[in-house]
């Protein structure tokens, strides 16, 4: 049965003004904050350079800790958009800010979450850096903020919008290979990776406080400003700052959000330079009927893996080539199969924006997050108290 005609009218009208402020949205202007400028922000600046005119976005606020990356940042920006932004050493003086639209946060791991929640409790949209999380309580926390609101979240897990890696996930995920039983990944380095030079830093350039975020107690530490890959207090080690993008390739492809357990071993076993974050380590994890090896070291830059073997075949995710090595199964793979590269995938920054404007969800939600997340902490704690631990994924509580 039609509607009346007044009752059709004033339809038609409404869906005309929807779809009239919609567009309008979709081309007026992104205000975007900056929350971090150091070096992984200013990767996020050639993107957002190739995104200025074609998407309408600007950079309108700044916020860092750091007067010189602060002022960098800033007359950066002033150059290229021909404004100046306002600037800022409090993430919550810029979350404030009603013309901020949506937020970049790319500063220490351990900030991440509690940066996060602030932002989409105040409206604002946000890229938040790898990892999400290096604290299951600070993980979970964000993660119901994000779940409590309507605000679009991308994670930089950067490996989901990669060309070969989203090829593979889908002949993963058709069955190709089978049951998949065992993943080994290995990213390997020979470097003091991580060491910077600290003794410029000056007390009076930076907003130690701020840098704090209320979990640091220690005075002023030049080193653990500029260093911070390398302490506990501020990131927890390789299983944030490495694994995180492999492990976040196991809940995708497996569509599996959370490993069962974890066991880890590793230490500092070359770079004596006083860092206490591990240069050798090794984490087994036990997804559903699937065991998992992460191994990464900075002593030897051995050749990296990513292996993916099914009682068909197995499949090398970084030659992207799929074989029959290893299977005795009558349905084994008989031919090699080349993965082809998926195209038309624009960048993980551009499809956020994409869906900043469609309010769709973005490749990189926050589940995606805060499975790798979990994945990450039950690793550093496994290695911490030298014993197994496990995740309750009905109760999202770790023992």
């Amino acid at each position: 049965m039609q509607p009346p005609r007044s009752s059709r009218r004033t339809f038609v009208t409404l869906a005309a003004g929807a779809a009239i402020q919609h567009a309008a949205a979709a081309n007026s202007r992104l205000n975007i904050g900056l929350i971090g400028t150091g070096n992984r922000m200013r990767d996020h600046f050639g993107e957002m350079a190739k995104l200025r005119v074609s998407e309408n976005i600007a950079v309108t606020a700044i916020c860092d800790v750091y007067t010189p990356n602060r002022e960098a940042a800033a007359a950066r920006v002033a150059k290229e958009y021909g404004a100046r932004p306002r600037t800022t050493t409090r993430y919550q003086e810029l979350l404030s800010w009603k013309d901020v639209d949506a937020v970049v946060i790319a500063t220490p791991d351990f900030s991440h979450p509690i940066i996060l929640e602030a932002a989409v409790k105040a409206g604002k949209d946000v890229y938040v850096e790898k990892p999400f999380a290096t604290d299951l309580v600070l993980a979970r926390s964000a993660f119901n903020a994000v779940k409590a609101t309507d605000r679009i979240v991308q994670v930089g897990s950067q490996r989901r919008s990669d060309p070969g890696f989203i090829a593979c996930a889908k002949k993963i995920q058709s069955g190709i290979l089978g049951k998949i039983t065992r993943i080994d990944i290995d990213n390997h380095f020979q470097e003091s990776r991580w060491r910077r030079d600290f003794h410029m830093i000056q007390p009076a350039e930076i907003d130690w406080e701020a840098f704090q975020m209320g979990r640091i107690t220690k005075p002023f530490d030049p080193r653990l400003f500029r260093e911070w890959q390398l302490f506990e207090e501020t990131t927890n080690g390789i299983p944030g700052l490495w694994m995180s993008h492999f492990i976040d390739l196991v809940a995708w492809y497996l569509e599996d959000p959370y490993p069962r357990g974890a066991v880890s071993n590793g230490g500092v076993y070359l770079w004596q330079d006083g860092r206490k974050t591990s240069d050798v380590f090794q984490s087994l994890l036990d997804y559903k009927d699937c065991l998992v090896s992460f191994a990464m070291s900075l002593t030897n830059a051995s050749t990296p893996r990513n292996l993916w073997y099914g009682v068909k075949g197995t499949l090398d995710a970084n030659a992207l080539k799929i074989t029959g090595a290893g299977s005795r199964d009558p349905r084994r793979i008989t031919e090699e199969i080349v993965i082809e590269k998926e195209q038309g995938i624009e960048s993980h920054f551009h499809n956020w924006v994409n869906c900043v404007r469609s309010r769709k969800e973005p490749r990189a939600p926050v589940q995606a997050g805060f499975s790798h997340a979990v994945a990450g902490v039950l690793s550093s704690e496994a290695l911490r108290l030298q014993r197994r631990m496990t995740f309750n994924a009905k109760t999202l509580e770790i023992a």
